[in-house]
């Protein structure tokens, strides 16, 4: 455990009991959520390279119409 996570614990123990379980609830609802989102991109990699080989396909093609972003 990292000397900043030990003084946030140090902290949060001090705290009353019902805001100690909402810290802890809501931490573990955060690290869950990491997981979510890790699993998520992970899965999607191989799709996502494929999708991205097939743009610079299309754009070496001349497929893509270029954005003119200063009107926008």
């Amino acid at each position: 455990m990292t000397t900043m996570l030990e003084k946030a614990f140090a902290e949060a123990s001090r705290l009353p009991d019902i805001e100690q379980n909402a810290l802890a609830r809501w931490l573990l609802e955060e690290i869950e959520s990491e997981k979510k989102w890790d699993k998520s991109f992970a899965e999607s990699e191989d799709e996502l390279g494929r999708l991205a080989l097939e743009a610079l396909s299309e754009d070496e093609e001349k497929k893509t119409t270029h954005l003119d972003l200063g009107k926008m």
